[in-house]
């Protein structure tokens, strides 16, 4: 694998000038704005007899302004400026770049490489855009340093309002921004930002892979969002799609030359059966210029500071994880059945990121578990940073759904939980968007499911279910985030327990954006207890600021004690001790442990619970050997 990556790198340092200059193609390609006001513009359409551009700037004329044609498949095009030394395409005006196919058909595409695409009311199909405002979003404040660790609030913009609408990139700035810093999380990671006609996909069709979406607000209201986050000291993360792409060719990349192929396989070998989109052919140097350049324009023209690559485990293989288990077998990870040509394009988007921009971050979102993903290139690993720990949130998922309580398996949790390749690093997390979409519950509305609607008020009875779901739900969360991994991840709404789905406008449900939207408003009523959840998360992410349990170490576990239900580990000079036990308290339980605080109790009364613990006292421990420890106390 390193060898395939070395002369991949090795080609492009020979041809293309190095990675630097291939990478920098986002400012040749598509249509460019030269200093003197003439404009270039540059394709990839190597299946096409003739390329033309027209739009308002020639009245729409197909033939007026013709490409060159030059080798592999590219055209170029020089528009010179006006003789007032002003743009001949004016900020604002819409473009569509003309392919004469080789079957003689004029097909109206927008380029791959455009920057702003936006959708009238009355139309189905989105327009491109010129984007080259007078005065562009000036950044004023510089990215945060590389975090030891990551605390991720999982976002989407356009949900991200208590209100039945798409939210703008401005309601995000000055509304949820400030409310994910009060709430002690340090990342966050957008969804669903690179342009997707089909607004139910969640951001995973994508259709312009250079265009930051039009429906939440313009270029500069994302750059803006940016620098505010950065200037309370929060990372921003891309939820980058690069596994497939939509099958739209009006307004997206499939079909952009008249032909099958051009980015993507041809045949059967391009289309996901279960995504119903296409796949890329990594293989292809242009798809790899494509590709990286996407990378590196979000990094240096919008000021991302990372990326988590969606669908990682459908790159990996050629059977994309369809129908296909994955045990731990080191067979199913080496073979011919794995895609060495997508494995090598993330080597190099790692490469790329990391030397021209080490302080930015990579996570993978991979099922499989492939060996050494987090390891670096030169080790013959994947390069990525972290990778998600996607076992975590099914378990908790089984356990709630299969047993009783007094049947859960606490050796069992604790080796989900610690169950992770030697020196890479995982984000842990109970539950993510997956679990809170359509057809799916989030943990709150599996523990307490239909008493939500009706005793989530501190003016009702505190019953059984609600006292039940409101104690597992802070547990869960405690013990995922201090035993699960070198960082954590949260989707947002789920801190405080959100009740019910999340479901986008479709016809499948009217249209309607009741489901769509983030009801904030909920924790800032005092007469409801979601208070109490979000009071404990953000004490618990206050917490490990403070001690730095992320970027410790992975813990000691000193008590997995199955008929106590009791689970007790050390990390970063704090102790874990997690009761799950349904009805049984313990007085002068022993554990491990040298000296006694209480500084976060999940029965505590500000977090909807019991109040049944003494935080005044501090313990000491005695030379009382226990769980192969010297010293010990009762708590």
């Amino acid at each position: 694998r390193y060898s395939l990556f070395y002369n991949r790198l090795k080609n492009i340092e020979e041809n293309e000038g190095g990675l630097d200059n291939f990478s920098k193609s986002y400012k040749t390609f598509g249509v460019n704005q030269f200093v003197d006001g003439g404009i270039y513009c540059k394709e990839w359409a190597p299946g096409a007899e003739a390329v033309f551009l027209a739009g308002d700037f020639n009245d729409w004329n197909p033939f007026s302004h013709p490409y060159k044609k030059l080798e592999y498949g590219k055209w170029e095009l020089f528009i010179p400026p006006g003789q007032d030394g002003c743009s001949p395409v004016p900020h604002g005006s819409k473009l569509k770049v003309v392919i004469r196919a080789q079957n003689g058909e004029l097909l109206y595409r927008i380029s791959p490489w455009a920057r702003y695409v936006i959708r009238d009311e009355d139309k189905v199909n989105y327009d491109w855009v010129h984007w080259n405002p007078p005065q562009s979003y000036i950044h004023k404040h510089p990215s945060p340093k590389r975090l030891k660790s990551l605390k991720i609030y999982e976002s989407h913009v356009g949900i991200a309002s208590p209100e039945g609408k798409v939210a703008s990139y401005k309601n995000f700035t000055y509304n949820v921004l400030p409310r994910i810093k009060d709430l002690g999380y340090n990342c966050v990671q957008l969804m669903a930002i690179m342009e997707h006609a089909y607004y139910a996909s969640f951001g995973y069709q994508v259709t312009s892979f250079f265009a930051a979406s039009s429906r939440y607000g313009t270029p500069d209201d994302l750059k803006e969002m940016i620098d505010v986050a950065h200037s309370m000291g929060i990372t921003v993360l891309l939820d980058v799609v690069h596994s497939h792409a939509s099958k739209n060719s009006e307004d997206g990349l499939n079909k952009f030359d008249g032909t099958d192929s051009c980015f993507f396989h041809s045949g059967p070998k391009g289309n996901h059966q279960l995504w119903d989109s296409r796949l890329f052919d990594y293989a292809n140097w242009e798809v790899l210029r494509f590709l990286l350049s996407n990378l590196r324009m979000w990094i240096e023209d919008y000021r991302f500071d990372g990326f988590r690559f969606d669908g990682v485990t459908s790159m990996l293989y050629h059977h994309h994880g369809i129908g296909t288990g994955f045990s731990g077998d080191y067979n199913e990870y080496f073979g011919l059945h794995v895609d060495e040509d997508a494995l090598c394009y993330l080597m190099l988007a790692n490469h790329m990121i990391n030397f021209l921009h080490p302080e930015c971050i990579t996570i993978a979102e991979d099922v499989s578990g492939m060996p050494a993903l987090c390891r670096p290139v030169a080790e013959g690993g994947g390069g990525f940073d972290y990778r998600l720990a996607m076992a975590i949130p099914d378990k908790w998922i089984q356990i709630i759904k299969e047993l009783k309580d007094e049947d859960w398996n606490m050796g069992n949790i604790v080796h989900t939980l610690t169950n992770r390749r030697y020196k890479e690093k995982y984000i842990a997390y109970a539950e993510s968007h997956d679990q809170a979409l359509v057809g799916d519950k989030t943990l709150a509305f599996r523990l307490m499911d239909a008493e939500m609607y009706t005793n989530m008020s501190v003016l009702s009875p505190l019953t059984p279910v609600i006292d039940r779901g409101i104690q597992l739900h802070k547990m869960i969360r405690l013990i995922t985030h201090a035993l699960g991994g070198e960082s954590y991840l949260n989707f947002m709404g789920n801190e405080f327990g959100h009740p019910e789905w999340l479901d986008f406008p479709r016809k499948g449900n009217n249209e309607s954006y009741h489901y769509a939207r983030r009801q904030f408003n909920l924790t800032e009523d005092h007469l409801l207890r979601y208070r109490f959840l979000n009071a404990f998360d953000r004490d618990m992410n206050k917490l490990e600021e403070r001690f730095g349990w992320l970027a410790s170490p992975q813990a000691y576990v000193s008590e997995k004690h199955e008929s106590n239900k009791v689970i007790a580990f050390e990390r970063a000079s704090l102790i874990f001790i997690f009761n799950f036990h349904p009805y049984q308290s313990y007085v002068d339980y022993r554990v491990v442990i040298f000296k006694y605080k209480i500084l976060l109790d999940s029965d505590a009364a500000e977090y909807g619970g019991h109040q049944r613990l003494d935080h005044s006292t501090e313990y000491f421990s005695e030379e009382y050997p226990h769980n192969y420890r010297p010293n010990s106390l009762m708590v």
